[in-house]
C-alpha cells in the first residue's frame, strides 16, 4: 500500500482485551504504518498490555508511541491520540474489539483508488463479552437502509448524517487532512459524528462524494456492558423503551450541538450555501424543539408547529417516532439556548 496509516487507540481501563485489539491488527493482512495509543489515566493494567503488544509491533518496522495521563472523557482522549497521528490516513480503534485480517486493507483501498476520499465507514459483526457472534450486524442494529448507503456513497452523506449519525468510530477512517477543517473538536460532540459531519459538508453533492460507506464487515464489535457506547438490535420495544426513557436535557443538547455545528460551517471554506442553509435550519428546528414548553398538553402546538414543514422527517433521528417523544416528555420552559 502506497498510502501510509496511522491507528489512533483511546484507552482506558481496558486490560481485559486490549492485547487481544492489538494482537488482531498485527494479524492483519496489512500492517499500519503507526500506532498511536492515548491512554485515559487507566487505574488497571492496561499500559502494560499496551506496552507488551507494542514492543512486538516495533519489532515489525511499526512506528509507536504511548501518551499517558488524563485526557477528560472520550472524545478528548481520542482528539489527543489522532493529533499525535502522523500518517496520511488515521483509522480509529477500539480498545474492546478485534480487526478482521482484511480491516485497514480495506480502507486503505479504498483511499487509494479515490484521492478526494476524506472519511470512510463500515459495518461490524457485533460480539458479546467473550467475543462470540451475537448473530447481528452494526449496520443491523442502527438500522442502516440500503438506501442511506447509496445516497451517503452518491455524495448526500451530508443530508443523511444531518438527521442522525450512521458513522461508528470502531470503523472509521479519515484522511489526515480532514483535521485542517475539523479542529478543534467540539466537547459536545462524539469525535467520529463530528469528523463525519464536517467531511460530509464538504463534499459536493453532485455526485462526488468525500464520504463513503461500506457494509463490509471489517471488525468485530464488542457489546459487554461496559461500552463508552454500545448498540442493540432495534426492535420495537427497544426503540419505545429509548424514546420513553430520554433524558429530558436530550433536545438541549441537540440544539446545542446544532448551533455549532452551523456555526462552524458558516466560517469554513468550501462548504456550499445550500449546505450551511440546510445547518442553520436544522439549528432552528432542535432550537424549537428544546424550547418547547414543560407540560404534556401545552407542548402540542409546538410539536404540530415544528412538523409542518417536514422537520421532523428531515432533522429528528427517529422521524415520526420524535413526534411521540416530544409530546411524552416534560422540558424546561423558557430555554436561553
Amino acid at each position: 500500500m502506497s498510502v501510509t496509516s496511522s491507528v489512533a487507540l483511546g484507552t482506558y481501563n481496558g486490560a481485559q482485551y486490549v492485547g487481544e485489539q492489538l494482537a488482531s491488527i498485527l494479524g492483519g493482512s496489512v500492517l499500519p504504518t503507526e500506532i498511536v495509543v492515548s491512554d485515559d489515566g487507566s487505574t488497571d493494567t492496561t499500559l502494560t498490555e499496551v506496552r507488551e503488544a507494542l514492543r512486538e509491533a516495533e519489532r515489525r518496522g511499526i512506528r509507536t508511541q504511548i501518551i499517558e495521563g488524563r485526557a477528560g472523557g472520550v472524545t478528548a482522549n481520542f482528539a489527543r491520540a489522532i493529533a499525535a497521528c502522523s500518517s496520511e490516513v488515521v483509522v480509529l480503534c477500539d480498545q474492546d474489539d478485534r480487526w478482521h485480517t482484511s480491516r485497514l486493507a480495506s480502507a486503505l483501498h479504498a483511499f487509494e483508488a479515490d484521492a478526494t476520499l476524506l472519511f470512510q465507514h463500515a459495518n461490524a459483526a457485533l460480539v458479546d463479552g467473550a467475543g462470540s457472534d451475537l448473530d447481528l450486524t452494526l449496520f443491523e442494529a442502527l438500522s442502516v437502509r440500503p438506501e442511506d448507503r447509496e445516497r451517503i456513497n452518491a455524495g448526500e452523506a451530508f443530508e443523511v448524517y444531518l438527521r442522525r449519525n450512521l458513522a461508528t468510530g470502531a470503523t472509521v477512517a479519515f484522511r489526515r487532512s480532514l483535521l485542517e477543517a475539523a479542529a478543534p473538536l467540539p466537547a459536545e460532540w462524539v469525535h467520529d459524528e463530528w469528523l463525519a459531519m464536517i467531511a460530509a459538508a464538504l463534499g459536493s453533492g453532485t455526485g462526488a462524494s468525500t464520504v463513503a460507506v461500506t457494509d463490509a464487515v471489517l471488525i468485530d464489535y464488542r457489546q459487554h456492558g461496559s461500552n463508552q457506547i454500545g448498540v442493540a438490535k432495534p426492535t420495537l420495544l427497544y426503540r419505545i423503551q429509548r424514546m420513553l426513557g430520554t433524558d429530558p436535557n436530550r433536545n438541549r443538547l441537540l440544539a446545542t450541538r446544532s448551533r455549532i455545528l452551523a456555526k462552524k460551517l458558516a466560517e469554513l471554506d468550501g462548504v456550499s450555501a445550500e449546505r450551511r442553509e440546510l445547518a442553520e435550519a436544522k439549528a432552528r428546528f432542535e432550537l424549537h424543539r428544546a424550547t418547547m414548553p414543560p407540560g404534556h398538553l401545552a407542548r402540542i402546538p409546538a410539536v404540530w408547529r415544528a412538523s409542518r414543514g417536514g422537520g421532523y422527517q428531515r432533522f429528528a433521528s427517529q422521524g415520526s417516532l420524535d413526534i411521540l417523544r416530544d409530546l411524552l416528555q416534560t422540558g424546561r420552559a423558557g430555554s436561553s439556548l
